[in-house]
C-alpha cells in the first residue's frame, strides 16, 4: 500500500490585539503633555534669564553695589552656566524644591498654596456655572430655532464676545456694587486665612464675570450641534413614534450633540486659566493671577516661573480630559477596534 500522508494541521490564526482607543490616547497624550512641559520649562528659563538684571540685582534694587551683587550672585549660583542653573531648577522642581521668593525669602510653595486654591474655586464655580447655562440655553434656542428667542440670544451672545474681561468686570461693579445697586462688595478681599467660601459674597462678582464671558461659546457650539441632531433622521424616527418634544431633546438629540460641545467646554477652561488673571487683578482676589502680576511688577523670577508652569500643567491636564470623555460621549469611537 502506498503511504498516506496525514494531513497538516492549520497554522493558528494569530490575532493581532485590539486597539482600545481610551488606552492609546491617554498614552499618547500624556507622552505628548510631558513634551510640551519640557519645552515651557525651557522657554519659561530662558524668558527670564533674557531679562534685563538679574534675581540679584531685583532682590538688592536701590542698594546694589558691583560688591553685594557680586556676592549675592555667588550665593544664589547666578555666576554658573545657564544650562547648569536650569538643570538645579528642573531637577529642584522635580523633588518638590519650588524656590525661593526674592521678595520676602518665603518658599514658594508658602506663597502660592493656598493661591492656587482660591483660583481652583473661581475657575471651578465658572467652568461649572458657564457650562450649564450655555448648555441649556443652547437647547432652547435650537428647540425654539428661528424664533424671536433664539434671534435675541443669538445676537447677545455674539455682542458679549466682543467684550474682553476687565470691559464685563467693570459694568458688574458699577451696575452692582457702585452706582446703580450697591448689593455686593466691588472688591474680594478675604481676611487673612480666610477660605473663598467662607465669605460667598465676595466670590459673586468675579465668578460672574467669567462666566458671562464664557457662557456665549458654548451656547452657539451647543445650539448649532443641537440643530445638526434634530434634522437628523432618527430623531424624525422618534417625533413620528409620538415622543414629546423636549424627551426628543433631551433622549436622542442631547447625547449625540453633547460630543462637540465638550471640546468648546474644554477650551472654556482653558480660557479661564487666562482669563482669571485680568479678573483677579481687577477685584483683587487673591488668586495665581493676582500673584503672577505682582511678581512681574516685583520682577521675583521664581514665582514667575513657577505659576507660568503650573498653568502650562493645566492646559495639558485639560487638554487630555476633554479627549476623554469626548471619546467617552462618542459611541462608535470609544469601542475598542481590531
Amino acid at each position: 500500500m502506498a503511504n498516506v500522508t496525514a494531513p497538516a494541521e492549520p497554522m493558528p490564526v494569530t490575532r493581532a490585539p485590539k486597539a482600545h482607543p481610551f488606552r492609546d490616547i491617554l498614552v499618547k497624550r500624556l507622552g505628548f503633555g510631558i513634551l510640551t512641559l519640557f519645552i515651557v520649562s525651557i522657554l519659561v528659563f530662558a524668558a527670564t534669564q533674557v531679562l534685563p538684571g538679574n534675581a540679584a540685582s531685583a532682590a538688592l534694587q536701590n542698594t546694589a553695589t558691583p560688591a553685594r551683587l557680586h556676592a549675592l550672585e555667588v550665593q544664589m549660583h547666578l555666576n554658573r552656566p545657564a544650562v547648569a542653573q536650569y538643570w538645579s531648577w528642573l531637577t529642584g522642581l522635580l523633588h518638590g524644591n519650588l524656590g525661593t521668593s526674592i521678595v520676602n525669602g518665603a518658599s514658594v510653595s508658602s506663597l502660592i498654596g493656598s493661591r492656587v486654591l482660591n483660583t481652583a474655586v473661581l475657575m471651578l464655580l465658572a467652568g461649572a456655572i458657564g457650562t450649564i447655562v450655555g448648555v441649556a440655553l443652547g437647547m432652547l434656542a435650537a428647540a425654539r430655532r428661528d424664533s424671536w428667542l433664539d434671534h435675541v440670544l443669538s445676537v447677545v451672545a455674539l455682542a458679549i464676545t466682543a467684550l474682553p474681561e476687565f470691559v464685563v468686570a467693570m459694568a458688574l461693579v458699577v451696575f452692582l456694587a457702585a452706582l446703580v445697586w450697591h448689593v455686593l462688595p466691588a472688591v474680594s478681599v478675604f481676611p487673612p486665612g480666610a477660605s473663598p467660601w467662607s465669605i460667598p459674597s465676595l466670590l459673586v462678582l468675579p465668578v460672574l464675570t467669567l462666566v458671562i464671558v464664557i457662557v456665549p461659546y458654548t451656547f452657539r457650539m451647543m445650539r448649532a450641534a443641537m440643530v445638526d441632531a434634530l434634522e437628523s433622521d432618527y430623531v424624525e424616527m422618534a417625533k413620528l413614534k409620538g415622543m414629546s418634544k423636549w424627551r426628543v431633546l433631551a433622549v436622542h438629540a442631547l447625547p449625540n450633540a453633547i460630543a462637540p460641545t465638550i471640546q468648546v467646554i474644554g477650551l472654556n477652561f482653558l480660557y479661564l486659566a487666562g482669563g482669571v488673571v485680568v479678573v483677579e487683578y481687577v477685584f483683587n482676589y487673591p488668586g495665581l493671577g493676582q500673584a503672577l502680576v505682582n511678581a512681574v511688577s516685583d520682577r521675583d523670577i521664581p514665582v514667575i516661573q513657577f505659576i507660568v508652569l503650573l498653568l502650562a500643567a493645566f492646559y495639558v491636564v485639560v487638554n487630555i480630559a476633554t479627549d476623554l470623555i469626548s471619546l467617552a460621549a462618542t459611541p462608535r469611537r470609544r469601542l475598542p477596534r481590531s
